[in-house]
């Protein structure tokens, strides 16, 4: 890259951060870090797309610990809310090789069923019809494992779907959505067949651990904040900021998070702690085996918090 594309691309970063960040404040001073960085030769070395996005990733996460915020190398082209079209068609293609974050249904020993989502759950529109199918396999288990360590990531209309088949048919409140642009949205259920619902009063156990990020952090911590599920595991990543994608060169996506999750019952999120398990599983030790203990052991759904 030329000293010149060098400066237009940081250029571009530093005014979408500013311009679209969920944290005015937080927002600017990040982006007068970039362009002070630049003015200052921080980037000069870099000698091509990859090694820019290594380094302005570094600067964003040193200046917001936001680990949503970053600038990625796509080797095939980056593809951003811009072009709507290429957009869907690679999410279409996304939700077609993954079964639409759909990894695994299984049944297990006493009737208890086994949902493993990953690596990203995809919107209703595209992997609708794979969450309901898995839905419909489960719906008459007795109890119900998910299985979120492998998902880093995912649509949050994709989450609410999938949530809206673990409670009754009255809707639910789950945590608000808050923008700079939209202001606080609320977030509810949505309607679903009753064929597919997994009934409001047979118990639930969601696993995480150190790879759950983003949209899997999301399912786990509406079902506990609900009172819904336990979560079993070890801490997750930290990163409850939807985000959107921005092409700031042919090869290079800038992901901005736009929004914050704000919980009914505290009115904070899991950003930068993650979400903390009910039960602690140590490192190595197994978490799957510890969440079929904790169905074992559950005799009712725990009470919100």
């Amino acid at each position: 890259m030329t000293p010149e594309q060098l400066r237009a691309v940081v250029n571009a970063t530093a005014d979408s951060v500013e311009q679209r960040y969920v944290f005015a404040d937080l927002g600017a001073s990040t982006a007068a870090i970039l362009r002070a960085n630049s003015r200052d030769g921080r980037y000069a070395g870099c000698t091509g797309p990859e090694d820019l996005a290594e380094q302005v990733t570094a600067d964003l996460h040193d200046a917001t610990r936001d680990l949503h915020l970053r600038l990625l190398f796509h080797e095939g082209g980056a593809v951003g809310e811009d072009d709507p079209v290429a957009q869907e068609a690679w999410w279409a293609e996304q939700a077609r090789r993954t079964a639409g974050g759909i990894r695994r249904v299984e049944r297990r020993g006493g009737n208890v069923g086994v949902i493993e989502i990953g690596p990203v759950l995809g919107d209703p529109e595209r992997a609708g019809r794979a969450i309901g199918a898995a839905l419909s396999l489960v719906a008459d288990a007795d109890a119900l494992v998910l299985d979120v360590r492998g998902c880093c990531g995912g649509s949050p209309d994709g989450v609410v779907l999938l949530l809206s088949h673990l409670f009754g048919p009255e809707p639910v409140r789950l945590s608000d959505i808050e923008s700079r642009a939209d202001g606080t949205r609320q977030v509810w259920t949505v309607p679903v067949p009753a064929h597919r619902r997994f009934g409001a009063g047979k118990p639930v156990v969601v696993v995480v651990g150190p790879e759950t990020f983003s949209g899997g952090e999301a399912l786990a911590f509406d079902l506990k904040e609900q009172g819904r599920a336990v979560v079993v595991g070890r801490p997750t990543r930290g990163g409850a900021h939807p985000r959107v994608g921005l092409v700031v060169h042919p090869l290079l996506e800038l992901t901005v998070p736009v929004a914050r999750s704000v919980s009914l019952f505290t009115g904070r999120d899991w950003e930068g702690v993650g979400v903390q398990p009910d039960v602690l599983v140590p490192a190595g030790d197994d978490a799957f085996a510890a969440a079929l203990e904790a169905l074992r052991a559950s005799g009712s759904p725990p009470s919100p918090r």
